[in-house]
């Protein structure tokens, strides 16, 4: 065969999986900036933990700085006591109230009928709360990696047992014998 036949003859198609293939397994559910690689800690799963933790440090630092500003705004525009000492402790309980919120987030999952909705407007209000929950557990793992971790395995561990009682023609058991 020619280099001129060889450069005519259609290219073999590549073996291709089937577009409805089963996956052999669950598939764990990504987290935000890790995808997947918080199953076998993979894929500069440190590198990214790390990123993320500095990230929302500093995006915390300055959002400190902005709110401090603000302030200095309401001092210089001479509000009064009460607006300024009001402005304080509302960006504080809200972000008390939106670290515990964000750090439960981590370890479980909100209730179908919870009032996670009604507070979203607060927990963005103290959003220097969120960012710190995300960055103190950046500090241990990935933010809810523990959570989805043992939704996985327990998964895992029912496919598992689903596959193994399934052995054999079930039709072609013999009736159990009666005592």
């Amino acid at each position: 065969m020619s280099d001129d036949q060889r450069d005519q003859t259609p290219a073999e198609p590549a073996a291709q999986a089937p577009a409805t293939a089963i996956p052999a397994g669950p598939e764990p559910e990504p987290i935000r900036y890790f995808g997947t690689t918080w199953v076998n800690h993979d894929g500069n799963y440190g590198l990214r933990r790390a990123a993320v933790a500095v990230g929302s440090l500093v995006t915390a630092f300055a959002a400190a700085l902005l709110l401090r500003l603000a302030y200095e705004g309401l001092e210089i525009g001479n509000v009064g006591p009460f607006l300024s000492i009001s402005v304080v402790v509302l960006f504080a309980v809200a972000s008390s109230i939106a670290f515990a919120k964000t750090w439960d987030s981590f370890s479980r999952r909100p209730a179908p009928s919870s009032d996670e909705a009604a507070l979203k407007g607060l927990k963005a209000i103290g959003f220097i709360g969120s960012l710190i929950a995300y960055f103190l557990r950046c500090l241990v793992e990935a933010p809810g990696e523990k959570l989805r971790r043992a939704e996985y395995e327990r998964a895992v561990t029912e496919f598992a047992r689903r596959r193994s009682a399934r052995t054999g023609n079930p039709a072609a058991r013999r009736p159990k014998r009666k005592k």
